[in-house]
């Protein structure tokens, strides 16, 4: 029966009824075994050597009134991270056009909101966004909770993507998230889809959540309906004045195993390898490319916390002979997708 049910995880994937059993017999496989299968979904699905290649700018710092457990921008800790006002649009475009120089496709603008409330703000941000449209990059955004009307504008204005992660599993979310909720979290999600905007959403690794909670992150996001257009997979970074300070870095091959298992069930999406590359070595993130990985972030912060510099990233690529993927290819994969 094992057997028989390897055979056919393509089509159960393209009707999205895979269960969380199944996924938990996934992540049970023998390494290699693992390795294979998402090997073999990523070669049919995606460019097998095309890594999307992306920046994210925080373009309004710190000061925040969520209480998310492992972000230093929270105003309830005390952390290395001072608050900074919104980016003005002309220092933001030219953020980038030199990460477009870089070698970028999409900029990502993030802001330490808890939501878009302020109308002044919100109209600043939607003329940053279709100055960067302008520059024939794909935009995407990250600056938390999104209304209809205001997915609509954003759309409008150029934006391609919306990133709004869900973090964990419904049950361990509780544990490091009270200011607001798991449902309120997956509204956002429906908000930015109605709106006709890629869904970016992913979640954070090795916070003290259970392999389980790993599982039921990945079966939540496979469930949506379309499956995300990207899944970023975050390592923590345990940050000094958090409530995550002093947690030890996730064991390398209990991510490589969601990273693979990610790839498996989402075969359309873009897997990204965002925080933490810091901490790993180029063996552990030739291991997550290995496993389906195909997209991450260039430049040397993410948001407030390190990043490879990114001649580093770029010899790593070199040596996988892996090149940077254009966009309107991954557009082509997605639109795929949908009709599936």
């Amino acid at each position: 029966m094992f057997h028989l049910w390897q055979k056919n995880i393509t089509t159960k994937i393209k009707i999205m009824k895979i269960t969380l059993e199944e996924i938990k017999e996934l992540y049970d496989l023998p390494f290699t075994t693992l390795i294979y299968r998402a090997q073999e979904v990523h070669q049919k699905n995606q460019d097998p050597a095309g890594v999307q290649l992306c920046t994210l700018q925080s373009v309004k710092t710190g000061a925040c009134s969520e209480d998310c457990a492992y972000c230093p921008q929270s105003a309830r800790y005390n952390t290395f991270v001072e608050a900074e006002q919104l980016m003005d649009k002309c220092s933001i475009v030219k953020s980038a056009r030199e990460a477009k120089a870089n070698g970028a496709s999409r900029f990502c603008m993030g802001a330490a909101w808890r939501s878009l409330s302020s109308t002044r703000q919100f109209d600043s941000v939607l003329e940053s966004v279709q100055a960067v449209d302008n520059l024939g990059m794909e935009v995407c955004c990250t600056m938390g909770m999104l209304t209809e009307e205001q997915a609509v504008k954003l759309k409008d204005a150029g934006c391609t993507v919306y990133n709004h992660n869900l973090d964990s599993s419904r049950e361990f979310y509780s544990k490091i998230i009270t200011t607001r909720t798991y449902d309120d979290r997956l509204e956002t999600l429906s908000n930015v889809r109605k709106a006709g905007m890629e869904v970016c959403s992913g979640g954070i690794l090795g916070m003290g959540e259970s392999i389980d909670d790993r599982l039921k992150l990945l079966h939540e996001l496979a469930s949506l309906d379309p499956q995300p257009d990207s899944v970023p997979i975050n390592a923590l970074i345990a940050v000094d004045g958090t409530p995550m300070e002093g947690r030890e870095f996730i064991d390398s091959f209990e991510f490589v195993r969601i990273i693979a298992v990610a790839r498996i069930i989402m075969p359309k999406s873009m897997v990204r390898l965002s925080a933490g590359r810091t901490e790993m070595n180029d063996e552990m993130q030739s291991l997550c490319y290995l496993a389906g990985a195909n997209s991450i972030f260039l430049g040397d912060k993410l948001l407030t916390t390190e990043n490879p510099k990114q001649s580093k990233d770029y010899e790593l690529l070199e040596k996988l002979k892996l090149h940077a993927l254009d966009p309107n290819e991954a557009r082509a994969i997605h639109a795929q997708s949908c009709a599936v």
